[in-house]
């Protein structure tokens, strides 16, 4: 890999579904996170914080780069994504603590950090 690769805009389609998995793990992983696993079985992989660092990066970039969904044509916005979190049933304090930092105007640097206010 050469240096130019790395500041080469991502191919690939972005979709309804993939933003629905990025919640769905984000999610999921802090909730296990805030009852001490380091790390849960979701969607028959074993997640870690990096793998819900990746899901919430992506869907924060999704909604600040104003990314178009290939399959609906919406554009990813923060009240698309609180649409999609109320419409997968997601609520209390995991799902408060992901819209944080999924849709804050600034990027967090991790997403645990607020999250370790939360724990006793």
């Amino acid at each position: 890999m050469e240096q130019r690769d790395l500041l080469q805009v991502p191919e690939g389609k972005r979709t309804e579904g993939g933003l629905c998995h990025n919640i769905r793990v984000g999610i999921l992983y802090l909730e296990a996170w805030l009852r001490g696993y380091g790390c849960v079985p979701l969607f028959n992989l074993m997640e870690d914080a990096a793998t819900a660092e990746i899901s919430r990066s992506q869907v924060w970039q999704w909604v600040h780069g104003g990314v178009q969904l290939a399959d609906t044509g919406d554009t990813v916005t923060a009240e698309l994504v609180r649409a999609v979190l109320d419409e997968l049933g997601f609520t209390g304090t995991a799902r408060d603590l992901f819209e944080q930092v999924a849709l804050a105007d600034d990027f967090a640097t991790f997403l645990t950090l607020p999250a370790y206010e939360l724990i006793d």
